[in-house]
């Protein structure tokens, strides 16, 4: 499995990817902002300007979108949050992914979240936040897998939200 950026050339592949994965979970986004019948390239240059911090809409920081191929086929994405404002540190964190569904139980979600932490390391985060509902034991268990340390579980919106830091090193 590749984690990187999305190209032109995945637009086929993207796009029955997220379509999978609104129809299976319509409440989740997998791509912010996105519909098949927009413009490919002009989304492109947005997940580019969202990664520079260019042009971020009230609430968002800046971002840097990956996803994770097996192959020809998209099978997930990686949201990755270069840094946290208030709201980013109850429900999202650094670090959000999504696994098309046909993909599930596989081990992609672990092994994406374990090369992203690279690439967060990399851009020289030291500790990473990551949330996820509290009745989604597949998330949490990928989290815990990768060091996870549970800070809390808190409300959130109605629903129970864990938060877990990745400490990654000095």
């Amino acid at each position: 499995m590749e984690l990187r950026p999305l190209k032109l050339e995945d637009k086929n592949s993207f796009d029955r990817a997220y379509v999978d994965f609104v129809r299976s979970n319509p409440d989740w986004e997998f791509a912010f902002d996105y519909d098949t019948a927009m413009d490919f390239a002009g989304f492109l240059a947005r997940l580019d300007e969202l990664k520079a911090g260019v042009s971020l809409n009230v609430g968002q920081v800046p971002s840097s979108y990956l996803v994770a191929v097996v192959g020809s086929e998209i099978v997930g994405r990686v949201s990755i949050r270069h840094e946290l404002n208030d709201s980013l540190r109850v429900r999202g964190g650094h670090i959000g992914y999504g696994v098309v569904e046909g993909w599930r139980r596989k081990g992609i979600a672990s092994a994406m979240l374990g090369l992203t932490l690279d690439v967060v390391r990399g851009m020289g985060l030291r500790d990473v936040l990551l949330t996820c509902a509290d009745d989604n034991p597949g998330s949490f268990k990928v989290i815990e897998k990768w060091g996870g340390v549970l800070e809390g579980v808190f409300e959130y919106d109605g629903a129970l939200v864990r938060n877990y830091w990745i400490h990654l090193g000095d």
